[in-house]
């Protein structure tokens, strides 16, 4: 009872200095939990959406999705013929069936020809209005659509876009283009997935989207009174023969659900993952804050082991100090989850899917979590500064308060950071000494986790170094203040490595991300020089096929040399070792393919795989099924017969764009593949005549206008769009490790706030003998500024070393050119220095505002 009274009284009487520390343990339990109840809320809002719009059994074709994507070769989704229909209706326990049809390969734009698909990359959907659609969408104005000039629109796509009744809309599909005025706004009474909603009637659904009007893409059925949904399946299976896909609302809801929650468990132990980061930063805060609260009482401690305290009485002091800490940190942490929750669906509901917070789930785990998580972490951080604790002798009690009882990194501990860190960079060399890229990984891993810890232990014995050069480059033209500051730093090296970590370690992500991605956009450019010998790339963003009025259009425009079509196939191989090789796909192009993409062969020329009967394969299918040149592949086309193809070239692995490809002409696989079964071209390449490159390009595009869902790319184009892409998918990274580095921010502004009481009679000596407040709240900043660059210049050089060997493992994948990003890495070490002034407004201020004659009488 003796030490939780001791404890309490003392993180009572130190709160302000356990506030940045809670604060830091706040953020980390915050994190987690929000992402669990973000996460968990996404799971719970999906499953109501696909309960309430599944039917009690659904029938498709047998080649059709269970989660209702319907692109394939042709652009159209597969169909059943509307006589199956019948057969449905007359099967047993149905009380009703629906046939409806709808599209995903679509693209929907208005009359100025702008796109109206979802920004965030939801779906665009449209199909015929029908029972299941009326249950869950209301209509909030106008009407249904009933003839071939109607089309109704969502109420969220309309308020986006400014769309109103009798506004003209277009419908793109693979059959070709039709015009409609809108009749109707739905609101969604379930939540928006953040899809944009189009309907048609039934009979134009069929002509617009699949080119027929006797089919369906779905029967929505329903089962009677008392008769089970998996007895409906039954009896309809049976019905039908089996020839088609039966599903009952169950399992089209569980194959959706999988495929949303594949994509919620990638977002969500990504954002675990940055929190893990920040509670590694916020260790360093606490064994920062732990370490000087207990530097500052050793004349307490002394005192208190005077009069009878034992070590153990006084390491389980500190260590409850550390777990109120813990537990006020987790309990507000997992409240402030909740928010975050709430924040990311407000979030999601700008990007158009509108998430009810009735929806809102935090199941029992996830407080627990957090809880657990927080305290666990705070106590074991505090752990080091208990035990030091625990091992102050009686004797302290006569020395002065705030005297540091260890200033210099021991040589245990040099001699163990060197060993980490010696051990981390070998790893790192084996990673890029590896032949293979999943072995290289492992190195990797190894290497960094390796190389972080050894520059952790060993940061204090850096510190001296490091400091005395940033201050003899920073800090000597400030004269004596300058000179206060570098030795304030380094009084104690321990404490300094360790606020400086804090920061390294966000940097060091910051650094290795930076040059990855520069290495991506470089390696990748260097690889369009040089390989794509093609002006124009024509394709769709959105993922559709293109049409063959879209590639008339493109053969047409004045200006091009030549251009090639692409097309994606699916087949079954077996090579002469009698193994089949099921799923694989051939790339099936023109024979100027050859010339639009340079791709480098190991054996044979890749011309001669567009000859008739013939194709190429990639190296590593080759050596796995011992292929060579001349060698019959029977090639098993998923959409036409059987065919013996003769392998006339080995492809490279070390190449970036179509790395793994298959190559055949299309006039081979045409001899295969009936015409109305040959899939629509996925690409399109064009090559303008010689010196008339901008004349072409503005020509394609002027062809393409009546096309909007295609899109014109020069190569210039193409890297643009890489290099945004890669881009974005940091900026998001950056944005998450924000969160470590706030924290990290604190751990600077508390070492220095606790920094600042513990010199307390010092600085009032300063003062008194002529120190102005300016020139001391110029030598906190000053200390503070180098205590961040030197957490800059470790987290960088250590993120430049890792970014560097995970190129090399690039290397291997094809991705060859190192580019370091200068102007981010130069600019992440000039912001480092704000970071340092920012973190020393606080704690200058209230020094430059203590009393002189109360600090000189502190003891």
């Amino acid at each position: 009872m003796t030490v939780l009274k001791t404890s309490m009284r003392n993180f009572l009487a130190h709160k302000g200095r356990m506030a940045l520390s809670a604060v830091a343990v706040l953020l980390s339990v915050a994190f987690v939990c929000g992402t669990l109840v973000f996460t968990d809320t996404m799971n719970t809002t999906f499953d109501k959406l696909f309960a309430a719009t599944s039917s009690d059994v659904t029938v498709s074709a047998k080649n059709a999705s269970d989660t209702g994507e319907t692109t394939s070769g042709n652009g159209r989704p597969p169909v059943v013929p509307s006589g199956v229909l019948g057969e449905v209706r007359a099967a047993e326990g149905v009380k009703s069936a629906e046939g409806t049809v709808f599209s995903t390969s679509v693209t929907v734009v208005d009359a100025g020809k702008d796109s109206l698909s979802p920004t965030s990359g939801g779906p665009t959907i449209v199909g015929s209005w029908n029972g299941n659609d009326a249950r869950t969408m209301e209509i909030t104005d106008g009407a249904a659509p009933t003839t071939a000039d109607q089309i109704m629109v969502d109420a969220d796509t309309a308020d986006k876009h400014g769309l109103k009744l009798g506004d003209e809309i277009a419908v793109i599909s693979a059959v070709g283009t039709h015009t409609a005025h809108i009749s109707g706004i739905a609101a969604f009474q379930v939540t928006n997935p953040g899809a944009a909603m189009f309907y048609l009637d039934t009979e134009t659904a069929q002509k617009t989207l699949v080119g027929a009007s006797d089919v369906y893409t779905n029967i929505n059925v329903t089962a009677a009174a008392g008769v089970s949904d998996a007895q409906l399946k039954k009896n309809v299976t049976a019905a039908l023969g089996g020839a088609y896909k039966v599903q009952t609302a169950e399992e089209v809801a569980d194959a959706n659900q999988q495929n949303v929650g594949d994509f919620l468990n990638v977002m969500k132990y990504a954002m675990l993952g940055f929190a893990g980061i920040a509670f590694l930063v916020g260790i360093f805060l606490i064994i920062n804050t732990f370490s000087m609260l207990v530097a500052q009482r050793t004349r307490e401690i002394g005192l208190m082991r005077a009069i009878g305290s034992s070590r153990r009485q006084v390491n389980r002091s500190v260590l409850a100090e550390a777990l109120l800490l813990g537990v006020v940190g987790s309990v507000l942490g997992v409240g402030a989850g909740v928010g975050i929750a709430v924040g990311l669906m407000k979030l999601m509901g700008m990007t158009g899917m509108n998430l009810s917070t009735d929806d809102l789930t935090v199941a029992w785990t996830t407080p627990v979590i957090g809880m657990v998580l927080g305290v666990v972490v705070t106590v074991l951080a505090a752990y080091l500064p208990a035990r030091r604790a625990g091992k102050v002798s009686p004797m302290a009690a006569l020395r002065d308060a705030g005297a540091p009882a260890d200033a210099k990194a021991g040589v245990v501990r040099a001699v163990l950071g060197v060993l980490l860190t010696g051990a981390g960079v070998y790893g790192l060399y084996l990673a890029t000494a590896a032949e293979k890229a999943g072995e290289g990984s492992l190195w990797l891993g190894l290497g960094v986790v390796l190389t972080l810890i050894g520059f952790v232990v060993i940061g204090p014995l850096l510190a001296g170094g490091v400091v005395r050069v940033l201050g003899a480059v920073l800090l000597r033209a400030f004269g004596p203040v300058g000179r206060m500051a570098e030795r304030n730093a380094l009084r104690n090296p321990r404490r300094t490595g360790a606020t400086g970590a804090a920061l390294m370690i966000g940097l060091a992500l910051v650094a290795c991300l930076s040059v990855v991605g520069s290495s991506m956009v470089a390696s990748a450019t260097d690889q369009l020089d040089k390989s794509v010998g093609t002006d124009f790339i024509v394709q769709s963003d959105s993922g559709q096929l293109i049409t063959p009025q879209a590639v008339r259009a493109v053969k047409s425009t004045p200006g091009l040399e030549r251009v090639t079509e692409y097309k994606l196939l699916d087949a079954d191989l077996t090579t002469p070792d009698g193994r089949t090789s099921k799923g694989q796909t051939i790339n099936a192009a023109d024979p100027s393919y050859a010339q639009d993409v340079r791709t480098e062969t190991v054996a044979g020329d890749l011309a001669d795989a567009y000859r008739p009967d013939s194709m190429s394969v990639f190296e590593g299918f080759a050596e796995e099924h011992g292929l060579t040149l001349g060698s019959p592949v029977k090639v098993d086309f998923e959409d036409g017969t059987t065919a013996t193809l003769t392998v006339r070239a080995i492809t490279s692995d070390e190449v970036v764009i179509d790395k793994g490809a298959m190559y055949a002409s299309v006039a081979t696989v045409a001899e295969y593949v009936p015409a109305d079964r040959m899939p629509l071209d996925a690409l399109v390449f064009a090559t303008a005549e010689e010196g008339r490159q901008d004349a072409a390009y503005a020509s394609l595009k002027s062809a393409l206008h009546d096309y909007p869902q295609y899109t014109v790319r020069d190569q210039t184009d193409y890297k643009e769009a890489l290099k945004d892409q890669i881009g974005q998918m940091l900026n998001l990274i950056y944005g998450l490790l924000a969160l470590a580095i706030i924290v990290a921010v604190l751990g600077v502004v508390n070492t220095l706030a606790l920094s600042v009481v513990e010199r307390t009679r010092e600085i009032g000596l300063m003062r008194a003998i002529g120190l102005s407040r300016r020139q001391l709240r110029r030598m906190i900043r000053m200390e503070s500024v180098v205590i961040a660059l030197f957490g800059a210049l470790l987290g960088l050089g250590l993120g430049m070393g890792w970014g560097a060997t995970a190129q090399q493992l690039l290397a291997l994948e094809g991705l060859t050119v190192l580019d370091i990003p200068w102007p981010t890495i130069t600019g992440v070490f000039v912001a480092s220095a704000f970071v340092g002034l920012f973190a020393a407004l606080i704690p200058a201020f209230r020094a430059g505002r203590m009393n002189v004659l109360n600090a000189i009488a502190t003891d």
